[in-house]
């Protein structure tokens, strides 16, 4: 690592002003906030924290699946997540007969656990890359910068991972381009599922209690990570042993008191805390209510199938809580932008901003230029949420859309018979992946209602033309809905859910069958319309946007070095620690709330039969007899089920372990509260929490609700 870049990072990380803010670099802590956490009470060695030679608690912490953190919890390499990240797997391991996201699944011994497609990295090495990758760029900006930083990334991960599938690499950008990193991963693919609760402990709640507290939510679930037999990453075999961590964290049935030092690792997938008032404004006017509306309707329709059918449930349940998610998060973010004032505080920075920079030619347009970018665009910014959100949210059109690579493939007249039959059985494996999650019933009432809202709400001139020329002409029975004819009509004709028509279509393939296929008539409309009148607009802006945003990050410390003493990256899905302290706190006028929710919460929610707020009868007989063993709470005589903290966290840290000044696992982060929806863009020192489930709850769900003792056995416990 040079040292011009490590005196950089280093000051970058020398204080922070607000108590809690900040998801820090482990690797660059600087002496003082290491004096900072110390301060608050932690009682570990930098070294203990993080280390590339010995075995620290970075050593324990992954990345578990696509976009959540796991930790690792046993010398058996057993790893502890949040349930809702390991919904996908628990779903894909279930049948309508052994329903294990309605039943739980515990694994008798680990030959009893089950295979998944998951896979999970170990942080292997980190390298600082500032330096070649600003020499190859030289003086370029906005889209040539782009596109000569995608080709210098593209090599250095191409020389450090090779033909190596067990291996992978990022070079993540911080401070907005104005610093690189390089991290490279160890990738471990045979991961098995060892146990999950019921789904009414995992998600219980539901919808209802999102981003809500007090919450009562058991959110986790546990996996175990299998090597071959020498240690090294490898494919599902029964040959297979568990793994042996470098580390693995104690975990603590002590407990702990409001105002107790806690601790975060974990990969927060993404923040953008250094935006300007034009970007708050283009999200809050636009972006995300468009976003808002749209998934509502999606999650609408298939509520209404899953509702009446335990298989559709089964089938939906994993995308339906993705979408879910962020739909209230984004509803939620607006509010909180709007009552916070977040962009009048923004343009007030700015204004100090530009008064600083007159008479300085490196930075003194830099906000003359950001308001005609994003005037230019802003005209344009509905239509393409409305094509992503809208359009493509029907799963049948951002299906059927993937035939557009074979279309012009079967449009050449030069192509060769072996690159067409590749390209069919490519289509036809995906075609089979799409019937097995496609709802027909809630798609189709989604394909009318966004086609409707599209024509509704987008400028009429930046419709596809003719597209609903043609389809008033043909749909205009005035005793029927339009649009549900519309979409009955595409998903009855279309060769998509025909087995006769694509086996015809697929032994004598011709782009003619493709572009008269009346769902991809659908997907190619819309489409065509945005990458010919649109998509060149949008690739304008983003360059711009990341040019000028950079120039602004550089330019704010040349104005304010003491500003480089509070600043922190950006989250970007790379290892971050944050720290704080387990803490109650007061919301609005006459109300606060306690650090902790107990199991006489759980039980004051219970609604026998409800969707969300049913229970197991095992808990419910358990919780009568006030059978909590070593798990109870002494203080308080009962079962601690969920806490919060002040710890800086964003999607990506789900899953992720929140440790106690010593270094034990207390309990997995699971989800922010609704008064600090704001913080991907403004952090709030005051109302911001984490909640999370208690690791005494979930020891307790395992052995006395699960009855998997065994599992418990394997722990290093600390009591």
């Amino acid at each position: 690592m040079k040292k011009i870049i490590i005196s950089l990072v280093f000051a970058l990380t020398v204080m922070r002003s607000y108590a809690d803010e900040g998801m820090w670099l482990p690797m660059l802590l600087g002496q003082q906030v290491y004096n900072d956490m110390v301060k608050r009470g932690l009682k570990l060695k930098p070294e203990q924290l993080y280390s590339m030679n010995k075995a620290s608690i970075k050593d324990a912490i992954v990345i578990f699946g696509g976009g959540c953190t796991g930790e690792i919890v046993s010398s058996q390499g057993l790893i502890f997540t949040n349930h809702h990240c390991g919904y996908g797997a628990i779903a894909s391991a279930s049948t309508v007969e052994a329903n294990y996201l309605r039943d739980g699944f515990w694994a008798a011994d680990k030959s009893k656990e089950i295979s998944t497609t998951l896979s999970v990295k170990f942080l292997n090495r980190i390298e600082d890359v500032t330096e070649k990758i600003n020499k190859e760029l030289g003086d370029l900006t906005d889209a040539e910068r782009t596109k000569k930083y995608n080709e210098i990334v593209k090599k250095i991960i191409k020389d450090v991972v090779g033909e190596d599938e067990f291996k992978d690499a990022v070079v993540a950008s911080m401070f907005k381009g104005n610093q690189f990193f390089l991290f490279v991963y160890d990738v471990y693919k045979d991961i098995r599922l060892v146990g999950t609760p019921q789904e009414s402990i995992g998600k219980f709640g539901g919808d209802t209690d999102n981003w809500e507290w007090p919450r009562h939510t058991g959110d986790f679930s546990v996996f175990r990570v299998y090597t071959s037999p020498d240690g090294k990453p490898a494919k599902f075999s029964l040959n297979n042993i568990p793994l042996k961590p470098k580390h693995h964290l104690p975990v603590s049935i002590k407990g702990f008191n409001d105002g107790d030092y806690s601790m975060i690792f974990g990969y927060p997938g993404g923040t953008n805390r250094y935006e300007t008032s034009y970007g708050v404004k283009l999200a809050t006017d636009i972006n995300s209510p468009a976003l808002v509306e749209l998934r509502g309707v999606r999650l609408k329709y298939m509520f209404e199938q899953m509702k009446k059918d335990p298989a559709v449930k089964l089938q939906l349940a994993s995308k339906y809580a993705g979408i879910a998610n962020y739909w209230k998060f984004f509803d939620g973010e607006t509010r909180q932008l709007l009552k916070f004032k977040t962009f009048e505080a923004k343009q007030s920075d700015e204004a100090t901003f530009i008064n600083w920079a007159k008479g300085n030619p490196a930075y003194e347009n830099i906000f003359a230029d950001y308001e005609k970018i994003y005037n230019d665009w802003r005209p344009y910014a509905e239509s393409r949420q409305y094509l992503i959100e809208g359009i493509y949210g029907s799963p049948l059109i951002a299906y059927v859309a993937s035939w557009a690579g074979l279309e012009r493939l079967l449009a050449r007249k030069d192509y060769k018979p072996e690159e067409v039959k590749k390209a069919i059985e490519k289509a036809t494996e995906a075609r089979e992946a799409f019937l097995k999650s496609e709802n027909k019933k809630s798609d189709q009432q989604i394909l009318a209602a966004v086609v409707s809202m599209f024509y509704s709400n987008v400028d009429k001139s930046q419709h596809p033309k003719g597209f609903y020329e043609d389809l008033f002409n043909q749909y205009n029975d005035i005793e029927q809905n339009t649009y549900k004819m519309f979409a009955a009509d595409v998903f009855e004709n279309t060769m998509a859910f025909n087995d006769d028509k694509w086996k015809t279509f697929t032994e004598n393939p011709s782009a003619i069958n493709i572009v008269e296929d009346p769902a991809y008539k659908v997907a190619k409309a819309f489409l065509s319309n945005y990458n010919d009148n649109y998509a060149a607009k949008y690739s304008a802006f983003t360059a711009k946007n990341n040019e000028l945003g950079r120039l602004y990050m550089k330019g704010l410390f040349e104005m304010n070095p003491k500003k480089m003493n509070s600043t922190y990256p950006d989250a970007n899905f790379t290892m971050r620690v944050s720290y704080g302290n387990v803490k109650s706190y007061a919301p609005k006028d006459a109300v606060k709330y306690d650090f902790y929710t107990t199991m006489d919460g759980v039980m004051a929610k219970y609604k026998k039969g409800d969707y969300e707020f049913d229970l197991p009868s095992k808990l419910i007989e358990l919780y009568n007899n006030k059978d909590y063993g070593q798990y109870i709470d002494k203080k308080l005589n009962n079962l601690v089920v969920n806490f919060i903290t002040t710890n800086d966290i964003t999607g990506g840290n789900s899953g992720s372990p929140v440790i106690d000044a010593k270094g034990n696992l207390i309990g997995l982060a699971f989800d922010g509260n609704a008064e600090a929806l704001s913080h991907k863009l403004a952090f709030d020192k005051d109302l911001n929490r984490t909640i999370c489930v208690d690791v005494r709850y979930v020891l307790w769900c395992i052995e006395k609700v699960g009855g998997a003792k065994h599992i418990i056995d394997e722990l290093t416990l600390v009591k």
